[in-house]
């Protein structure tokens, strides 16, 4: 039997490189939905002292590589620092991670992705060379620009990231003839629900869903350092759970502007079926969850997942990729999204 070459000293930084990356995404992972408007980072420095560790901390707290450099002190000097996001390279609240990173005496840099955030835009990586730091990008890069899909949209268009969540019986209805409709699911898909309220920065609904359900919107289920900003499209009853709340109406669009401009870099739209719809046949969802019961109405008088026209012929359908489906308790969750970025394909007017 033939002995397995030895890996050249390339490979083994490469494997280094993406065993350490991953240990950056987890610590990205552990921050998410209480950094925003900045970007959750995970950050490891590797060097002859050991290993140090940083993530983002909430606004006006120190960057992944400024705690990670604190962390490891003088151990740093030498050393080889992941990154999952590009370092900055200007001041805002807190100085340059770039200055930080030079000063400690850092030997290499390895970046996930590059910043598309104008003050920085690959800026971070130039100083770095201008310093004469080694920097390498790209590692990992599909894995992290899943992670933070979110913030690099909102950085690039001014806009959030749209996930839809549907919960429906397995032949795609939400709620009874009569309006009635807790709980389709069970309580594991429940607390998926919550867990993404708890990662998203606001939570949207219509106020016809508000009239009919009136529903808080805040996290429940899982442990959460905040709330997310609570959204009604077009006006709530003064006794609503849901208040306080931003109320929005007119062009969807000019909605999602100005939650990109409070801030807001992932919006959860729960519903209902006629906002649903709106923000389907607009093309705005970049990401479905429906979550689906183990139940059959039996018949087409209970209420749809989505209300209005849809596609008129077979060449109007709108066709996804899959991402995961997962069970969760008795039910499944599907996660859908468009076949490629830019949500090809026609695009047809709700009534």
């Amino acid at each position: 039997m033939t002995a397995a070459p030895n890996p050249s000293p390339a490979e083994r930084a490469r494997t280094e490189d993406l065993a350490a990356m991953h240990r950056a995404l987890a610590l990205a992972a552990s921050v998410r939905g209480a950094t925003a408007p900045n970007p959750w980072v995970g950050c490891v420095v590797d060097g002859a002292a050991g290993r140090f560790e940083g993530a983002t901390a909430p606004p006006g707290g120190p960057h992944a590589e400024a705690s990670a450099l604190a962390a490891a002190g003088a151990g740093a000097r030498g050393a080889t620092l992941v990154t999952t996001l590009e370092p900055c390279c200007h001041h805002g609240r807190t100085p340059p991670c770039t200055d930080a990173i030079v000063a400690a005496g850092v030997r290499r840099v390895v970046v996930g992705v590059l910043d598309p955030d104008p003050q920085v835009a690959g800026g971070g990586v130039r100083a770095l060379r201008a310093a004469g730091v080694e920097v390498t990008v790209g590692v990992g890069a599909a894995e992290v620009q899943e992670q933070l899909a979110a913030y690099l949209k909102h950085r690039r268009s001014g806009r959030p990231w749209v996930v839809l969540k549907l919960a429906a019986s397995l032949d795609g209805r939400i709620a009874a003839p009569d309006g009635s409709s807790r709980w389709v699911t069970g309580d594991e898909a429940r607390a998926d629900v919550h867990r993404l309220r708890a990662e998203s920065d606001a939570v949207l609904v219509g106020a016809g869903t508000v009239r009919a359900d009136d529903p808080a919107l805040t996290v429940r289920a899982v442990t959460s350092a905040r709330q997310p900003l609570r959204v009604v499209l077009g006006r709530a009853p003064a006794g609503a759970k849901i208040h306080p709340a931003l109320e929005l109406s007119g062009d969807l669009g000019e909605v999602l502007d100005e939650l990109g401009r409070r801030g807001v870099l992932q919006l959860l739209v729960e519903g209902g079926s006629r906002v649903a719809s709106a923000f389907h046949a607009a093309r705005l969802v970049d990401r479905y969850l429906v979550y689906l019961a183990p139940a059959l109405f039996g018949g087409d008088d209970a209420i749809p997942l989505f209300t209005g026209p849809g596609a008129r012929t077979i060449g109007e359908l709108w066709r996804g990729r899959l991402v995961s489906v997962a069970q969760l308790g008795a039910d499944l969750r599907v996660e859908l999204a468009p076949l490629v970025p830019g949500h090809p394909g026609p695009v047809w007017k709700a009534a």
